[in-house]
């Protein structure tokens, strides 16, 4: 074996491999110089495991979704290089005594500092900090201003200017969640805040109002009603260029008439499509409302009261170069609006935002900003913090199960793999581990020699479902079949509904090897008679209804009378039945007189040799079986990568299987089976004697014995 770097590790017998065993925290401290192949596994997955997924998700460096042996190693590094003793790895505890981190490496200083912290913000006395101390980021940081996140809130400053221009920057920029758990604000988002109020007042200023502060609302009015101006003077270019054309462009009598029986309240939308006003041949447009459409009179009055009457005070209507005039006035004010910036802080209004502007904070907000910053070394040193605790509780169950696979093969513990129990058929199977690809599992897991029970589970109080495969390693395989229903308890004691879903057969045990042989002849022996006696019965029903079809009677005829009973006939039958039990008994007189003279011993002997004959192959082919039973393929197939067998012998399957025992009483059933009456005992024995009497007789044996004589009926042979 080749030695790792001169350190001595100490080794012990696992599963029937030969392992490294890790048993002090001097190991945990020499962990890099193992030599890589004699790590039992090279990686696992993050997820699926019976760990907990923080602490694995903070090993997982890279993020890959694998705990790999260099991040196994980097972990233990970093471990020794806080602890003063690393024997506190093996005690497990989810707590850290501040007393037992070394302060004299980078690390360690680093730790310390960050969970004096913690313990100083959580208002907690002591030098203990435990998991559930660290669980809640927020709460460790509820009651400070500043936690090195880069984000300040209303509650980092006490000015109450600042407070408001932070308050308006979540309001309309939008916030960045603090580590205490508050909306708060960070350096990119004070700077965007500030520059769109810098361009929002900067176009607020520049603005050109043409009719003061009604040029929003004229505005609105006129560009509704443009389209219905242009299509008036356009009715009115084409009147001048055909008079014949004025009554067609004006409203017809029979769009009147066509709206004359509805309730014209309703009718909007058909007198919104009428001409803005009777055509003129003049080309000009009335100002007088009453000659206006009723459906555009709205907006019409709106644009005459600001527009209109201001530009035309003293016209009754204008021309269409009129109109085109007052487009021109509303372009510069369209550009300006067309030309926003700062919009995202217009909601808090032009004066607010001027007043923002004047008082100018920004720099002191983004000195907060750094005053913050300045504590992130230290800040997220608290979630190395967190880590240290996580890692102190699990990382020796890690190691155990990933170097070693110690707590699979101890059966007071139970491996991170193995998900829970199975109760099925009288038994509880503990090798029980979930199925991440049932792909994989389908090339892989047949390599296993196992006897697996691949099962689909669901739980009604967690309405969530899962699969698992169990490995039955005690008992028989009768009631075993695809749909069976059966009951998982996870490693938390919830309970699932399970359902099997696919069985990979290998044998269980020797016990059940040895009546293998027996259960295939008896089912053989069993389809065989169901078969044939399938084939006599349809045989026998077609001729039958054959003969009882031929010998129907016609219309008017008698029927035949009954046959009467030919006793020679029934002779003949026995007489047969006899020649065939005499064949068996000339065969069973042949074996005695080949055994003649054997002694009783002997005769065991030569059943028992029967007996090798028949189950000693089947026995022998499940002894090697069963020695070479190997987990590693059923891990692999759920994205392990195991580096060394994991075996599963005989005697330790035997444990991780058990099978339900009762105590020996004798109960009274009041619905047991009852035994046969001695006179039908009698009886049947008459019988067989009988029938071994005819055998002996048709085939000349007892004529050989000396008892030479005949009867009345049959032949003898």
């Amino acid at each position: 074996m080749e030695k790792t770097k001169g350190y001595k590790w100490d080794f012990a017998g696992v599963g029937g491999v030969t392992r490294v065993n890790i048993t002090k925290g001097e190991d945990i401290a020499h962990l890099g110089e193992l030599d890589q192949k004699l790590w039992t596994v090279l990686s696992c997955p993050v997820k699926g495991l019976e760990i907990d997924e923080k602490t694995l998700a903070m090993l997982d460096i890279d993020n890959d979704g694998k705990i790999r042996v260099n991040e196994v190693i980097d972990a233990a590094n970093w471990l020794t290089s806080i602890l003063k003793t690393n024997d506190l790895l093996f005690e497990q505890k989810g707590e850290i005594n501040l007393n037992d981190i070394n302060q004299e490496t980078d690390n360690g200083k680093k730790i310390y500092a960050s969970a004096k912290q913690i313990l100083s913000n959580l208002g907690k006395e002591g030098d203990v900090l435990t998991i559930a101390d660290t669980a809640d980021s927020m709460a460790i940081f509820a009651k400070t201003k500043f936690n090195g996140d880069g984000v300040i809130t209303a509650d980092s400053t006490d000015d109450a200017d600042l407070k408001a221009v932070i308050e308006a920057c979540i309001k309309t920029i939008g916030s960045t969640i603090d580590r205490s758990g508050a909306d708060g604000v960070n350096a990119d988002q004070i700077e965007a805040f500030y520059a769109n109020c810098t361009d929002y007042d900067a176009w607020q200023k520049a603005t050109t109002l043409p009719y003061g502060d009604n040029t929003a609302a004229a505005l609105a009015a006129y560009q509704s009603i443009k389209p219905k101006v242009d299509d008036y003077f356009l009715r009115c270019k084409l009147s001048a260029f055909d008079s014949n054309a004025e009554e067609q462009l004006n409203v017809a009598p029979s769009q009147f008439e066509a709206i004359s029986s509805k309730n014209l309240t309703e009718c909007g939308n058909e007198i919104a499509e009428y001409p803005l006003s009777k055509i003129s041949t003049k080309g000009t447009l009335t100002l007088k409302i009453d000659a206006i459409n009723p459906a555009w009179q709205a907006a019409f009055s709106t644009l005459k009261s600001v527009v209109f009457d201001a530009d035309f005070a003293k016209k009754d209507a204008i021309t269409e170069a009129d109109w085109q005039s007052v487009g021109a006035k509303f372009a510069p004010f369209i550009a300006w609006l067309d030309g926003k910036k700062g919009s995202l802080v217009e909601s808090l209004g032009a004066d607010v935002i001027s007043n923002i502007l004047k008082a100018d904070r920004k720099a002191d907000l983004l000195a907060l900003v750094e005053q913050d910053k300045a504590l992130e070394s230290e800040a997220n040193s608290i979630n190395e913090v967190d880590k240290l605790l996580h890692l102190c509780r699990d990382f020796t169950t890690l190691l155990r199960n990933y170097v070693t696979l110690l707590d699979f093969y101890d059966r007071s513990k139970k491996a991170m793999f193995q998900a829970g129990t199975l109760y099925i058929d009288q038994r509880s199977c503990d090798l029980c581990i979930k199925v991440a690809d049932m792909g994989k599992h389908n090339t892989m897991a047949s390599f296993s020699g196992m006897y697996l029970l691949y099962c689909d589970c669901v739980s009604k109080t967690k309405s969530e479902t899962m699969q698992i495969v169990a490995v039955m390693t005690s008992g028989e395989v009768n009631n075993l079949m695809v749909g069976k229903n059966a009951v998982f308890y996870d490693r938390n004691g919830l309970d699932w509904d399970a359902t099997v879903t696919k069985i990979i057969e290998n044998p269980i045990s020797i016990r059940q090897a040895f009546w293998s042989p027996y259960r295939r002849i008896s089912v053989w022996v069993e389809n065989l008679i169901n078969k044939r006696a399938a084939e006599k019965d349809a045989k026998m029903m077609e001729e039958t209804t054959t003969k009882l079809a031929a010998k129907a009677p016609a219309d008017g005829e008698k029927p035949a009378p009954a046959m009467p009973f030919d006793i020679a006939k029934f002779a003949g039958i026995f007489a047969a039945i006899g020649m065939a039990l005499g064949m068996i008994g000339s065969a069973l007189v042949s074996v005695a007189d080949g055994l003649k003279g054997f002694t009783w011993y002997q005769y065991l002997a030569i059943i028992v040799g029967i007996i090798v004959v028949i189950s000693g192959p089947s026995m022998i082919m499940a002894w090697l079986k069963l020695r070479k039973r190997n987990l590693a393929p059923v891990l692999n197939a759920n994205g392990w990568a195991v580096n060394a067998d994991i075996m599963v012998n005989i005697i330790f399957g035997a444990t991780l299987t058990k099978i339900a025992s009762y105590p020996k009483l004798k109960l009274k059933d009041p619905f047991a089976q009852k035994g046969i009456p001695v006179w039908r005992k009698i009886l049947y024995l008459l019988i067989i004697l009988l029938i071994a009497f005819c055998a002996l007789y048709y085939t000349g044996t007892l004529a050989k014995w000396g008892f030479d004589f005949k009867i009345p009926f049959g032949p003898q042979i």
